[in-house]
């Protein structure tokens, strides 16, 4: 303004007063420091703050080309605010951003996100623009902002908690001189930035942080180092989730004395685990919900029905199924993804939640009780019926009806091995009286798969979770086939004197119902089990019953299981010859009934009795003779002990090459078959072949005598139909 009043060319009629108001106009503050406090205890992100280093670090080779913009993106609660304020610090401290650092928080999953016109006006303001100069336009705004950048030193500006692209892009700079950092729940892939997502911390920094922010609170507080292994079971309740683990904290710092294992025990034993973690200011539970409103309808669905997926992973069809899909929820949980609220899991197709969001999710179903019920039965029969068929495909003999679901054995195994856990788990669902039908029926479904793969631990689960639903039914024939199908779990597992009690009660059930036919079959499998605990009279007896009662049913499949398990324990008590004519019936047997498996089993175990009786050749030619069939199923457990016996043959015979050629290749086979104890066997045993000490004559385990299972009714397999075959 000027300080001159000007009155010429006025026409003044009467007395004139002049009057002039001065200004003195100063600069528009600035607000190039404005980043919030560092976390309390940061800890565990030294791979991600190098990451965000390297994109701001303007000396970086190749920074002329260098990407603007770094996306930090992760579930709420996972730490993305921390970290971008921590490598902000960071490259403040390094000299990298002279022209100073904004802050602007977008509140974008608020109910009133910021819009992208407020935050460039708070921006502007934040660089000094006057607000008189403040255009009303966004694009004037934008073209603004951007102006006043270019004449400044090189700038970071922190975008935290952006929940779309729209939010961040009239934030851009132009040029490459100035630096945007973003963080989102969303992956914000659109913006073409370099993108760095966030996962839940290892539990060693857990605990870290744990121990740091707990010192921060009091110096002296030691109780997370006295209390280790309770600290470390209280990250893990905490799903190893900063936002959760700072809440944990609070909780311990106000409460000095308070023990850790204490606060473990009433958050473990917590109906509401999310509620627990609550210190009044933050939330877990509101940290998510958060995200969950701003979901479409279907996949907040989505999101809530997954929590009652058995297994810590899901399939894209059994999500499918949960939400009553025809089919795979692939689109919904690609979405989900993208907000980072579920993530991909170890196998293709299939995905996983985080332990608190799970807890989140069956939270949403609290008063939907018919909808959650209904969900799982469509998982159990759903799985039922797939199950079925990978069980019809892995015991598919020649001549037979083909079954068509699976193409092969191969495609039946991928389809059990991803699914394993899931199934596991629905099975266990047989404790709830509603589910406890179709889980009982998909137990024995799962007994030749789990016995091949060798998960004796979840065989067990099965098979007993079976039982008990079947005590409380009253139903004396499903009870004892699940007691049946249980003592088999038990002798897979080396559990054998538990194993002869089960299978004793199981017998008694089936003469007790008058069932001949099962008789047998529970004879046959205590014969095995006595075989096991060295009562070889009582095991004789026992599988000569059993080839009497199938003789009598007719039965020429499970006649030739009962001759193969009889040579195992005539062998054993030394009755070899004995042992051979039996090994001979067996095979002609499975032969006569194509089951080609079985044979290949019988001719490993007649290889056992014809080197008991010397007859070298004949069992090396009958070892050879079982390779070639167990290759052809892939069985290389099975592969595995007949390659060892063939060493040991070789052994004996003083051949030391060939005996450590099949010993190794025998370890190779265990290897395969997931039996780490009978591989690291095999390895000692060619290793010894060049110590000076004398060949073991000790023969391997000969194949697994056949065991027999059985579906308990209501099944949809015949109530004969056969369970594991000879091995």
């Amino acid at each position: 303004m000027s300080d001159v009043v000007d009155f010429r060319g006025g026409d003044f009629r009467g007395p004139v007063i002049g009057k002039a108001e001065y200004k003195q106009q100063a600069p528009a503050p600035t607000a190039l420091d404005a980043l919030p406090p560092a976390a309390a205890g940061f800890t565990g992100r030294d791979e991600e703050l190098g990451r965000l280093r390297a994109a701001l670090d303007p000396s970086a080779v190749g920074a002329e080309q260098a990407v603007v913009v770094t996306a930090v993106s992760g579930l709420g609660g996972i730490g993305k605010t921390a970290l971008a304020v921590q490598a902000a610090y960071a490259a403040r401290e390094a000299g990298w951003f002279p022209g100073g650092v904004l802050f602007v928080d977008l509140h974008g999953y608020d109910d009133v996100p910021v819009t992208a016109d407020q935050a460039l006006q708070s921006l502007l303001r934040a660089l000094g623009v006057d607000p008189e100069h403040i255009p009303a336009t966004a694009d004037e705004r934008a073209g603004l902002y951007r102006s006043v950048l270019a004449e400044r030193e090189a700038v970071l500006i922190v975008a935290d908690n952006a929940s779309s692209p729209e939010q961040v892009r009239p934030l851009l700079p132009g040029g490459v001189r100035h630096r945007v950092l973003v963080t989102s729940r969303d992956r914000l892939a659109q913006l073409g930035a370099r993108l760095v997502p966030l996962d839940q911390l290892t539990p060693g920094a857990a605990y870290e942080l744990l121990d740091r922010a707990l010192r921060i609170a009091d110096p002296e507080d030691n109780r997370v180092v006295e209390e280790a292994e309770a600290a470390a079971r209280l990250a893990g309740l905490c799903g190893y989730l900063p936002l959760a683990l700072q809440i944990a904290v609070a909780l311990l710092a106000e409460d000095p004395g308070r023990s850790v294992a204490e606060f473990v025990d009433e958050l473990a034993t917590s109906y509401d685990r999310l509620s627990a973690l609550d210190d009044g200011d933050r939330s877990v539970r509101a940290a998510f919900d958060l995200s969950y409103r701003r979901l479409p309808t279907d996949q907040a669905r989505l999101l809530s029905l997954l929590a009652l997926a058995p297994g810590p992973e899901v399939s894209e069809e059994v999500a499918g199924v949960l939400v009553g899909a025809q089919e795979p929820a692939s689109a919904g949980l690609k979405a989900l993804a993208r907000a980072h609220l579920v993530e991909r899991g170890s196998i293709p197709g299939s995905w996983r939640m985080h332990d608190l969001v799970r807890a989140f999710g069956a939270g949403a179903l609290v008063g939907r009780a018919e909808e959650r019920d209904a969900a799982r039965e469509r998982v159990l029969g759903y799985y039922c019926q797939r199950a079925r068929a990978a069980d019809d495909r892995l015991r598919w003999l020649p001549g037979r009806e083909e079954p068509q679901e699976f193409q092969d054995r191969g495609q039946a195994l991928a389809w059990l091995d991803r699914e394993r856990a899931g199934l596991v788990t629905a099975v266990a669902w047989a404790r709830e009286e509603r589910f406890a039908d179709a889980a009982v029926r998909l137990a024995p479904y799962l007994g030749e798969f789990l016995r091949w793969r060798r998960h004796f631990d979840d065989l067990i689960a099965v098979t007993d979770a079976a039982r008990r639903a079947t005590e409380r039914s009253g139903d004396r024939l499903s009870q004892a086939a699940a007691w049946n199908n249980l003592g088999n779990a038990l002798v897979e597992a080396g559990r054998t004197e538990e194993a002869i009690d089960v299978l004793t009660r199981a017998r008694g059930l089936y003469q007790a119902a008058g069932d001949g036919h099962r008789e047998a079959m529970a004879w046959n499998n205590l014969g095995n089990a006595l075989r096991l605990a060295g009562r070889t009279e009582e095991a004789i007896d026992a599988h000569t019953r059993a080839r009497g009662l199938y003789q009598v049913a007719g039965d020429r499949r499970r006649e030739a299981m009962a001759w193969n398990n009889l040579g195992l324990v005539l062998r054993r008590a030394g009755r070899a010859d004995e042992a051979i004519d039996a090994h001979i019936r067996a095979r002609g047997l499975y032969q006569a009934v194509a089951d080609r498996h079985s044979e290949g089993t019988a001719w490993n175990n007649l290889g056992l009795a014809l080197a008991e009786t010397g007859r070298v050749e004949e069992a090396i030619g009958a070892y050879n003779k079982s390779l070639g069939i167990l290759r052809e199923f892939e069985d290389s457990f099975n592969e595995g002990r007949a390659l060892e016996n063939m060493g040991l043959v070789h052994q004996v015979g003083h051949r030391s090459t060939e005996a450590c050629t099949a010993y190794l290749q025998a370890a190779d086979a265990y290897t395969r078959a997931n039996a780490p104890a009978e591989a690291a066997r095999a390895r000692s045993r060619a290793a010894a072949l060049t110590a000076p000490e004398k060949p073991t004559d000790t023969p391997a385990p000969a194949s697994p005598p056949a065991r027999t299972t059985d579906s308990a009714p209501p099944a949809p397999h015949p109530p004969d139909a056969p369970g594991t075959a000879a091995r």
